[in-house]
């Protein structure tokens, strides 16, 4: 039995109907404070503002950006590492935007985060057997030690390391090993931030072939967080590209390589080196000037207009919806790339869309009234896709 979403989805209940995460609107801000003794807020850090989006059952969703855009925090929101300041967040139908840590508990055994840096994430104190130990035990899963032995097999390390400390294996041994934590409580969701960035190249294959396969037998979801677009495009179903915070472009993933209609993912993809030198200088190159606005102080509009090589007086004035276009490809752009007259016409107003956007589409005509409509302004100065992974 399902129920329906205000984004006209299912909503997922305790049979398996439905997302299995759904995130509605939602915004994390850190305060910026001033003073010694007052300790005065002055501002707010507008790391996720307005984000919506959805996953299901054995999916998988890449998330790219610029460094600072929010794809980190918004892991850690997922995961509620971090309590979002507003906005719903959904896991299998329960609310679990603001729970409390008792009532998060048997929440966190089924959603896990795999790290950037895995020295960092790993105790330099513990023996692998007890990092990847204890959260069978905190959850009270019997055989540990047997257990542990099996995962660090599976994931392909030899069961005798169990008794070794994190600083004798290298950084893809690491890595391995900060999976097999993620997949010693059996989750159902496991978000990877840039699990491979501080890899070799070689090793980058061997743990995204490792966490294709590890999908597949244990059926898991991923949020799969990266810089490098070339990886992203090859271990996700759709991908959310992200700028200060915002949603740009929403898309599956071999459409947004081939057709990307936001210019800030036409920047992105024109970063990529292509092997061939010949056609790498042959290439037309999109260079985005300027550095990304203050976070604190973010542009009116679109974010995206003050380095905008398409930029007009529409682009400041009002903050563009994602239209959606053919195939579900949503982006927020006043002046999209890659489609023609007709389907910018045929293109309608996301439910997707951030409640701060205007109904101004694309095309020049506003969006019908019954479309989400822009909430008020809060004290804070704001206004108030489904997934898979390819083999």
């Amino acid at each position: 039995m399902s129920a329906s979403s205000r984004f006209g989805q299912a909503v997922q209940t305790p049979n398996g109907d439905g997302p299995l995460v759904e995130a509605e609107h939602l915004e994390l801000y850190f305060p910026v404070k001033k003073g010694t003794l007052l300790d005065r807020t002055v501002g707010y850090v507008h790391a996720v503002d307005d984000v919506c989006f959805s996953l299901r059952e054995g999916e998988t969703l890449g998330v790219v950006g610029e460094s600072g855009c929010g794809k980190s925090t918004l892991a850690r929101c997922i995961v509620r590492l971090l309590e979002p300041t507003a906005g719903t967040l959904r896991f299998r139908g329960q609310d679990i935007t603001h729970l409390g840590r008792r009532a998060l508990q048997p929440v966190r055994r089924e959603m896990q985060l795999v790290f950037q840096d895995p020295v960092s994430s790993l105790n330099p104190r513990k023996r692998v057997g007890q990092i990847v130990g204890t959260p069978m035990r905190l959850h009270g899963i019997p055989n540990v030690e047997r257990r542990v032995q099996e995962l660090l097999q599976r994931v392909g390390l030899n069961p005798e390391h169990i008794n070794r400390f994190p600083h004798e294996f290298s950084g893809g041994q690491r890595q391995r090993i900060g999976v097999a934590r993620a997949l010693a409580v059996n989750p159902r969701l496991i978000v990877l931030d840039e699990p491979v960035a501080a890899l070799d190249v070689s090793i980058q294959a061997q743990v995204v072939n490792l966490l294709s396969d590890l999908q597949d037998d244990f059926g898991l979801s991923y949020v799969f967080i990266a810089h490098d677009l070339a990886v992203v495009r090859h271990v996700s179903d759709r991908i959310v590209v992200m700028y200060l915070g915002k949603l740009m472009e929403v898309s599956p993933a071999e459409e947004l390589y081939s057709t990307p209609i936001h210019p800030y993912t036409d920047a992105l993809l024109s970063a990529i080196p292509i092997p061939d030198p010949n056609e790498n200088r042959a290439r037309e190159q999109v260079v985005v000037g300027g550095e990304p606005p203050n976070p604190i102080d973010p542009p009116s509009g679109c974010r995206f207009h003050t380095r905008c090589p398409r930029a007009t007086a529409v682009c400041k004035a009002v903050e563009p919806p994602l239209a959606e276009y053919r195939g579900g490809h949503l982006a927020a752009c006043h002046h999209p790339l890659n489609v023609d007259d007709r389907e910018i016409a045929a293109a309608t107003r996301s439910p997707l869309s951030p409640r701060s956007s205007g109904r101004l589409m694309p095309s020049g005509d506003e969006a019908p009234v019954d479309s989400p409509a822009p909430a008020e302004a809060d004290g804070r100065g704001n206004r108030g896709g489904h997934l898979r992974w390819r083999s």
